[in-house]
C-alpha cells in the first residue's frame, strides 16, 4: 500500500510538471502570435501612412504643371497645403529650387554674403568662399586665402579637395574651415539642383535674400511685408529691384515635402526633389526621393496654410 501511495504522488507530481510545462509552452505561442500580430498591424499602418506621403509628393507634381492660375493651384512659395488621401490626412510643401543659392553655380559675392549672413567676419568668409571654390573647380591651384590637397593633410585630415561640382550640400561640410554651427545655419538655404547663377526673390526666404550683397535687413523685411501682402490679395509679387544681377525667375527643379499622419499616430516623412521636363513620356525624374529624418517645424493653425481637396 505504502509503495502504491509512492507512485501515486510520483505521477501526481508529473503531472503537475506536464501541466506547467503546457502552459508555459501555450503562453509563449500566444504571446508570439500577439507580438507578430502587432508587428503586422503596425506594418501595415506604416504602409498606408508612406503611400499617403507619396501620393503627396505626385500631387504637388501634377499641379507644379498646372497652367490654369486657378486659385486651387499649387504654388511653388513653399505654402503648406493640407490634403486628404483615401481618409488620411496629409500636409505637403513644395517649392522651387531657385529659392536657394545653388553652391555649384553662385557666384563668388553671393556665396560670401550667405558666409557673411551665417555670422562669419570678412576675413573667414574670404577664406571660406576661397576654400568653396577650390573644392569645386577642377585645378589643384590654391587661391590666395583657399585649401588644396597639401592644406587638408597639415590638418589631419584623410582626404582631399573633391576638384569637382558638389554632389550634395551636405558634402559642404568637409570643405576646410567650415564649421559645423555655420554649416547648420546655411543648410536650409542652399541646393546643387537650381542649376541657376542667383536666386528667385519672389520665393526665396528671408535667410537667402540677406546673403545678396548690398541688400540690409530693413530691404529685405520691407520686400517681404510687401510680397506676402501682395500674395494674400492674389495680385503679381513685386520685383526686388536691388537685387538686380542676382535675381533669377525660376527654374524646372522644385522640393517637396510630403507627410501622412494616421489616426494610430503613424508618421511618415518623404522628401523629393524632381526636376520637371517638357517630354510627355518622361515628364519628371525624382533625382531625391528618401525618408525625411526630421519633423518640419510646427506651423500655427491657419497661418501659411490653405486648405486644398
Amino acid at each position: 500500500m505504502r509503495g502504491a501511495r509512492s507512485q501515486r504522488g510520483v505521477a501526481l507530481v508529473l503531472v503537475m510538471w506536464a501541466a506547467i510545462l503546457l502552459a508555459v509552452v501555450a503562453s509563449s505561442f500566444i504571446f508570439d502570435r500577439r507580438t507578430e500580430a502587432m508587428i503586422i498591424g503596425n506594418s501595415v499602418s506604416m504602409a498606408r501612412a508612406q503611400a499617403a506621403a507619396d501620393a503627396g509628393v505626385q500631387r504637388a507634381v501634377f499641379e507644379a504643371y498646372r497652367n490654369d492660375n486657378s486659385d486651387q493651384a499649387w504654388k511653388r512659395d513653399g505654402t503648406v497645403h493640407e490634403w486628404s488621401f483615401d481618409g488620411i490626412p496629409v500636409r505637403v510643401e513644395m517649392s522651387d529650387e531657385s529659392a536657394k543659392i545653388d553652391i555649384n553655380t553662385a557666384p563668388d559675392a553671393l556665396l560670401r554674403g550667405l558666409f557673411v549672413s551665417a555670422g562669419l567676419k570678412d576675413e573667414q568668409a574670404d577664406a571660406l568662399l576661397d576654400a568653396v571654390l577650390d573644392w569645386r573647380d577642377a585645378d589643384s591651384l590654391k587661391r590666395l586665402h583657399g585649401a588644396e590637397e597639401d592644406d587638408y593633410k597639415a590638418a589631419g585630415l584623410p582626404y582631399r579637395p573633391a576638384n569637382a561640382p558638389f554632389q550634395a550640400i551636405e558634402e559642404l561640410q568637409l570643405v576646410l574651415g567650415m564649421r559645423p554651427e555655420v554649416y547648420r545655419r546655411i543648410a536650409p538655404s542652399i541646393t546643387i539642383y537650381s542649376r541657376q547663377p542667383g536666386v528667385n526673390p519672389q520665393v526665396a526666404s528671408r535667410d537667402v535674400l540677406l546673403a545678396i550683397p548690398g541688400l540690409t535687413p530693413e530691404i529685405v523685411d520691407d520686400y517681404i511685408a510687401r510680397r506676402e501682402a501682395a500674395r494674400s490679395a492674389g495680385e503679381p509679387l513685386p520685383p526686388l529691384t536691388q537685387a538686380a544681377g542676382f535675381a533669377v525667375t525660376g527654374s524646372f527643379v522644385i522640393s517637396i515635402h510630403s507627410e501622412a499622419r494616421l489616426d494610430d499616430g503613424t508618421f511618415f516623412a518623404r522628401e523629393a526633389v524632381a526636376l520637371l521636363r517638357p517630354a510627355p513620356r518622361k515628364p519628371v525624374t525624382f533625382v531625391v526621393w528618401r525618408e525625411s529624418t526630421e519633423l518640419p517645424p510646427a506651423m500655427p493653425p491657419g497661418e501659411n496654410a490653405e486648405a486644398a481637396h
